[in-house]
């Protein structure tokens, strides 16, 4: 019985395959393999200190970014309107005193009224720039809100002339700007010098087309036209451009200074980058030293 219901099977499959007169071909042996699954990574937002280059005009000298949100990540806060008082407290508290803050917040001082009114608040703005010019002057600010934020209640404060949000206004969805709007060919984001300088995440970061005045006696120093400063965590970061000659000399003259040592400690040089890394001893007084633009190692050339 078994060998009969081989043998049958086997005469079957001889008929199908042979009853046409030519082979039958393997299911989809003339098509093309379809594709193979292809995987998009996520385009990721650039970090505040890039995002904010468009927004500034070429003749601006200094900025200023603060990135809120990074600094909440590092005391353990999730960063929103959602806050309880006591909480919004707090974090200021920690942040003011345990961190480096480049600017403290637009819209604190309209905080209940823009809560009690309009949904948002301080702690809806991701990350925050102000804008100076040569002499020191502040001539903007640029503010980055979450993307969940209501901005059309931004909108109404800025039309019911809320004072923290006078003369400001919204731009490319959840910016909010004050100042000047340049020409995209006139901005800092089309200057290779300017955004060569910024690139990483920080909590806070001091941009400037220029330099400071030298330490007395300083000796042995190229140009400088550009320069930016990291604070981040406990470690601080000197951007000069690369391959510079002079770096070791630019970093010791912090060393001779005991009002850089209140903010900055140690220094390590790269050349060949441009990179001078130093130890955050304070935090506080590192961005407060970079506020008052005591950064030796930004000094001018001879």
């Amino acid at each position: 019985m078994v060998l009969s219901r081989v043998s049958i099977a086997l005469a079957t499959v001889a008929l199908v395959a042979g009853g046409c007169g030519r082979d039958i071909p393997a299911p989809d042996a003339d098509q093309a393999p379809p594709p193979a699954p292809t995987t998009t990574a996520p385009v990721e937002d650039p970090e505040p200190a890039s995002a904010v280059l468009a927004y500034v005009p070429a003749e601006t000298t200094t900025v200023t970014v603060t990135d809120f949100d990074r600094v909440a990540l590092q005391l353990g806060v999730d960063l929103s309107s959602d806050l309880t008082g006591r909480e919004r407290k707090d974090f200021w508290q920690r942040a003011e005193t345990e961190t480096a803050l480049l600017a403290r917040g637009q819209l604190r001082a309209d905080e209940d009224l823009l809560l009690a009114d309009y949904g948002f608040g301080q702690e809806d703005v991701g990350w925050e720039a102000r804008l100076f010019d040569a002499e020191g002057n502040e001539t903007g600010w640029v503010l980055g809100f979450h993307d969940t934020t209501d901005m059309t209640k931004v909108q109404e404060a800025i039309e019911a002339g809320v004072v923290s949000l006078a003369g400001a206004e919204i731009v490319d969805g959840s910016i909010v700007v004050n100042g000047e709007l340049p020409d995209a060919d006139a901005s800092w984001a089309a200057d290779d010098t300017m955004s060569s300088l910024v690139g990483l995440p920080t909590n806070a970061t001091y941009l400037e087309r220029g330099c400071v005045p030298a330490p007395e006696g300083a000796l042995g120093l190229d140009e400088l036209d550009a320069y930016s400063l990291s604070l981040e965590g406990t470690v601080a970061t000197a951007r000069l451009g690369p391959g510079r000659t002079d770096l070791f000399a630019r970093m010791r003259l912090g060393e001779q200074l005991e009002s850089f040592a209140t903010g900055f400690g140690g220094g390590v040089a790269d050349p060949l980058s441009g990179r001078i890394g130093y130890q955050l001893v304070s935090p506080p007084a590192a961005a407060d030293l970079a506020l008052r633009r005591q950064l030796p190692f930004a000094a001018c050339g001879d």
